[in-house]
Protein backbone atom coordinates (compact mmCIF):
# COMPACT_ATOMS: atom_id res chain seq x y z
CA UNK A 1 0.00 0.00 0.00
CA UNK A 2 2.85 2.74 0.53
CA UNK A 3 3.70 2.67 -3.20
CA UNK A 4 0.13 4.47 -2.87
CA UNK A 5 0.76 7.17 -0.67
CA UNK A 6 4.16 7.48 -2.52
CA UNK A 7 2.32 8.38 -5.76
CA UNK A 8 -0.43 10.61 -3.55
CA UNK A 9 2.55 12.04 -2.08
CA UNK A 10 4.20 13.48 -5.18
CA UNK A 11 0.60 14.02 -7.15
CA UNK A 12 -0.53 16.54 -4.50
CA UNK A 13 2.15 19.01 -5.66
CA UNK A 14 0.58 18.89 -9.11
CA UNK A 15 -0.95 17.32 -11.82
CA UNK A 16 2.05 14.79 -13.72
CA UNK A 17 1.41 12.48 -16.76
CA UNK A 18 2.56 8.70 -15.80
CA UNK A 19 5.63 9.30 -17.60
CA UNK A 20 6.13 12.40 -15.85
CA UNK A 21 5.08 10.69 -12.83
CA UNK A 22 7.45 8.14 -12.79
CA UNK A 23 10.32 10.31 -13.42
CA UNK A 24 9.38 12.27 -10.66
CA UNK A 25 9.28 8.89 -8.35
CA UNK A 26 12.79 7.77 -9.30
CA UNK A 27 14.09 11.38 -8.63
CA UNK A 28 12.83 11.50 -5.09
CA UNK A 29 10.41 8.75 -3.98
CA UNK A 30 12.67 6.40 -5.27
CA UNK A 31 15.15 6.77 -2.69
CA UNK A 32 13.18 5.82 0.23
CA UNK A 33 10.51 3.48 -1.29
CA UNK A 34 11.74 1.25 -4.46
CA UNK A 35 9.10 0.16 -7.13
CA UNK A 36 9.77 -0.82 -10.73
CA UNK A 37 7.83 0.87 -13.47
CA UNK A 38 6.12 -2.31 -14.09
CA UNK A 39 3.82 -1.65 -10.98
CA UNK A 40 3.34 2.23 -11.25
CA UNK A 41 0.95 2.28 -14.03
CA UNK A 42 -1.45 -0.64 -12.31
CA UNK A 43 -1.36 1.33 -8.93
CA UNK A 44 -2.45 3.94 -11.17
CA UNK A 45 -5.49 2.82 -12.35
CA UNK A 46 -6.16 1.38 -8.96
CA UNK A 47 -6.16 4.20 -7.82
CA UNK A 48 -8.59 5.82 -10.01
CA UNK A 49 -10.67 3.18 -9.70
CA UNK A 50 -10.85 4.07 -5.77
CA UNK A 51 -11.39 7.06 -7.09
CA UNK A 52 -8.22 8.69 -5.34
CA UNK A 53 -6.96 9.91 -8.21
CA UNK A 54 -8.61 11.07 -11.24
CA UNK A 55 -7.08 10.86 -15.27
CA UNK A 56 -7.99 13.40 -17.89
CA UNK A 57 -6.54 13.07 -21.50
CA UNK A 58 -4.37 15.59 -23.21
CA UNK A 59 -3.41 16.11 -26.68
CA UNK A 60 0.28 15.57 -27.17
CA UNK A 61 1.63 16.52 -30.62
CA UNK A 62 -0.80 16.43 -33.44
CA UNK A 63 -1.74 12.69 -32.82
CA UNK A 64 -0.74 11.84 -29.70
CA UNK A 65 -2.41 11.69 -26.49
CA UNK A 66 -1.62 12.06 -22.61
CA UNK A 67 -3.53 10.80 -19.70
CA UNK A 68 -2.34 13.25 -16.54
CA UNK A 69 -3.27 12.52 -13.38
CA UNK A 70 -4.25 14.74 -10.49
CA UNK A 71 -5.32 13.94 -7.11
CA UNK A 72 -8.82 14.11 -5.78
CA UNK A 73 -10.91 15.29 -2.30
CA UNK A 74 -10.97 11.69 -1.41
CA UNK A 75 -7.46 10.87 -2.44
CA UNK A 76 -6.11 14.02 -0.15
CA UNK A 77 -8.05 12.48 2.50
CA UNK A 78 -6.82 9.26 2.17
CA UNK A 79 -3.46 10.54 2.05
CA UNK A 80 -3.66 12.64 4.93
CA UNK A 81 -5.29 9.96 6.90
CA UNK A 82 -2.38 7.58 6.20
CA UNK A 83 -0.09 10.65 7.82
CA UNK A 84 -1.98 10.30 11.02
CA UNK A 85 -2.25 6.65 11.28
CA UNK A 86 0.29 4.51 13.01
CA UNK A 87 3.01 3.25 10.88
CA UNK A 88 2.46 -0.48 10.38
CA UNK A 89 6.31 -1.94 10.67
CA UNK A 90 6.88 -4.89 8.65
CA UNK A 91 9.70 -7.90 9.35
CA UNK A 92 12.46 -7.17 8.06
CA UNK A 93 13.90 -8.98 5.19
CA UNK A 94 17.75 -8.65 4.65
CA UNK A 95 20.15 -10.55 2.20
CA UNK A 96 22.91 -8.98 3.65
CA UNK A 97 22.54 -9.86 7.19
CA UNK A 98 21.22 -13.34 6.66
CA UNK A 99 24.34 -14.14 4.45
CA UNK A 100 26.80 -12.63 7.18
CA UNK A 101 24.36 -14.76 9.74
CA UNK A 102 26.51 -18.07 7.71
CA UNK A 103 29.54 -16.88 6.62
CA UNK A 104 31.74 -19.32 8.06
CA UNK A 105 30.62 -21.82 5.43
CA UNK A 106 32.01 -19.63 2.47
CA UNK A 107 35.67 -19.56 1.60
CA UNK A 108 37.71 -16.64 3.14
CA UNK A 109 37.71 -15.14 -0.39
CA UNK A 110 34.05 -15.27 -0.81
CA UNK A 111 33.11 -13.74 2.31
CA UNK A 112 35.52 -10.82 1.41
CA UNK A 113 34.11 -10.37 -1.41
CA UNK A 114 30.52 -10.04 -0.24
CA UNK A 115 31.72 -7.76 2.38
CA UNK A 116 33.54 -5.88 -0.21
CA UNK A 117 30.94 -5.25 -2.37
CA UNK A 118 28.50 -4.56 0.42
CA UNK A 119 30.83 -1.35 1.57
CA UNK A 120 30.80 -0.70 -2.66
CA UNK A 121 27.02 -0.20 -2.77
CA UNK A 122 26.61 1.63 0.83
CA UNK A 123 28.97 3.91 -0.41
CA UNK A 124 27.45 4.64 -3.44
CA UNK A 125 23.77 4.89 -1.63
CA UNK A 126 25.75 7.73 0.69
CA UNK A 127 26.87 9.29 -2.98
CA UNK A 128 23.35 9.80 -3.67
CA UNK A 129 21.82 10.21 -0.21
CA UNK A 130 24.66 13.14 0.46
CA UNK A 131 23.87 14.53 -3.06
CA UNK A 132 20.44 14.75 -2.48
CA UNK A 133 21.47 16.65 1.20
CA UNK A 134 23.13 19.31 -1.35
CA UNK A 135 20.17 19.78 -3.68
CA UNK A 136 18.25 20.21 -0.19
CA UNK A 137 20.24 22.87 1.24
CA UNK A 138 20.97 24.49 -2.71
CA UNK A 139 17.03 24.06 -2.90
CA UNK A 140 17.90 22.51 -6.48
CA UNK A 141 16.10 19.28 -5.73
CA UNK A 142 13.42 19.24 -8.74
CA UNK A 143 10.37 17.63 -6.26
CA UNK A 144 11.28 20.06 -3.62
CA UNK A 145 11.32 22.58 -5.53
CA UNK A 146 7.91 21.90 -7.26
CA UNK A 147 6.22 21.18 -3.39
CA UNK A 148 7.83 24.49 -2.52
CA UNK A 149 6.35 25.98 -5.46
CA UNK A 150 2.67 25.34 -3.98
CA UNK A 151 3.13 25.96 -0.34
CA UNK A 152 2.51 28.46 2.09
CA UNK A 153 5.57 30.84 3.01
CA UNK A 154 4.66 29.55 6.91
CA UNK A 155 5.27 25.64 5.79
CA UNK A 156 8.13 26.06 3.47
CA UNK A 157 10.86 25.87 6.24
CA UNK A 158 9.03 22.55 8.02
CA UNK A 159 8.69 20.78 4.33
CA UNK A 160 12.92 21.66 3.74
CA UNK A 161 13.83 20.55 7.36
CA UNK A 162 11.70 17.23 7.46
CA UNK A 163 13.11 16.37 3.83
CA UNK A 164 16.69 17.56 4.75
CA UNK A 165 15.71 14.86 8.27
CA UNK A 166 14.72 11.89 5.95
CA UNK A 167 17.90 11.96 3.75
CA UNK A 168 20.22 12.36 7.03
CA UNK A 169 18.26 9.10 8.19
CA UNK A 170 19.09 7.86 4.93
CA UNK A 171 22.61 8.86 5.09
CA UNK A 172 23.39 7.96 8.62
CA UNK A 173 22.09 4.13 7.61
CA UNK A 174 24.47 4.16 4.79
CA UNK A 175 27.58 4.65 7.40
CA UNK A 176 25.94 2.10 9.71
CA UNK A 177 26.26 -0.40 6.85
CA UNK A 178 30.04 0.59 5.85
CA UNK A 179 31.09 0.80 9.56
CA UNK A 180 29.44 -2.84 10.05
CA UNK A 181 31.06 -4.31 6.99
CA UNK A 182 34.32 -2.81 7.82
CA UNK A 183 34.11 -4.66 11.41
CA UNK A 184 33.29 -7.77 9.47
CA UNK A 185 36.35 -7.69 6.92
CA UNK A 186 38.17 -7.23 10.48
CA UNK A 187 36.80 -10.53 12.13
CA UNK A 188 37.34 -11.95 8.89
CA UNK A 189 41.87 -11.05 9.49
CA UNK A 190 40.88 -12.11 12.78
CA UNK A 191 39.33 -15.92 12.30
CA UNK A 192 41.48 -16.60 9.03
Amino acid sequence: MSLRFALLAILRVGPLSGYDLQKQFHQSVGHVWHAPDSQIYPELRKMETDGLIEGEEQTRGERGTRRVYHVTDAGERAFLEWMESPLDYQRVRDPAHLRAAYLESATPAAAREFLERHIAHWESELEQFDGELTHIANLSNPMLTRRLAVTPDEDRERTIEFKRFAYEGLAERARVEIEWARRGLELLDRLY
